[in-house]
């Protein structure tokens, strides 16, 4: 089993908006939430029943020209 981290590390100080993110439980239920704070803050409060964290490319919604 891989031990995970108690904390959080980041590559970039740039805005981590470009993606939503999905909050894996261990029994397999998921959340998809819109920001990364949302994501960590749900990690934290749950990190016992949680499994990890996809990152998800965030859907467009233009419709072209």
């Amino acid at each position: 089993m891989t031990v995970l981290p108690e904390y959080f590390t980041q590559s970039s100080h740039k805005s981590y908006d470009r993606h939503h993110y999905k909050v894996v439980s261990t029994a397999g239920e998921s959340i998809v939430v819109e920001a990364y704070d949302q994501a960590q803050a749900i990690w934290f409060q749950k990190k016992v029943f949680l499994s990890h964290i996809e990152v998800l490319d965030k859907p467009t919604t233009g419709t072209g020209f």
